[in-house]
């Protein structure tokens, strides 16, 4: 394969990748927004509404974890330089 075709592939893979990304994003706050809900619902003594939220926001977790690691295998397979995840600065993280 040629160096432009190859560029050309990584590039739809990084692309790929970020929208796996964003989908986990969106359900990762989805999952959010349904715990509030079922705290808010357990704090009022509701347990029907709060395990309707539990059962809701545990299905978005699963499939954001889903997406986050679909992405996360397609990060890998374009970066086979990069092998040393350790030493990367997460500080300016909140």
């Amino acid at each position: 394969m040629s160096n432009a075709k190859i560029a050309k592939h990584e590039h739809k893979v990084h692309r790929s990748a970020a929208e796996h990304h964003r989908k986990a994003a969106h359900h990762f706050e989805a999952a959010a927004k349904h715990q509030i809900l079922a705290a808010e619902a357990d704090d009022h003594d509701d347990e029907v509404v709060t395990a309707h939220h539990a059962y809701l926001a545990y299905g978005h977790q699963l499939q954001a974890v889903h997406f986050a690691e679909m992405a996360a295998i397609e990060d890998e397979s374009v970066d086979h330089d990069d092998v040393d995840y350790g030493a990367v600065d997460h500080s300016h993280h909140d």
